[in-house]
């Protein structure tokens, strides 16, 4: 991943307060070291069930908030 400082974040205006309460444009990483498209694509494809419905990975579960299935 690259740092893309505050570049894309000023195009889509994302923003924080800071500890003093002043609005400050967030800091993104790039996804140019993975593929991030592909990525979903491939975790949708393995995982997705009879009813459409997606279970999560293991893995990927505490980034989603102990999600494990994804649902229309």
């Amino acid at each position: 991943c690259s740092n893309m400082g505050a570049f894309q974040a000023r195009r889509m205006q994302a923003r924080f307060k800071n500890a003093q309460g002043k609005n400050e444009l967030v800091h993104t990483l790039n996804g140019s070291g993975l593929a991030v498209g592909r990525t979903l694509v491939a975790v949708l494809e393995n995982y997705q069930n009879a009813d459409g419905s997606i279970t999560v990975p293991e893995a990927l579960r505490p980034y989603m908030g102990g999600v494990d299935t994804l649902r229309a």
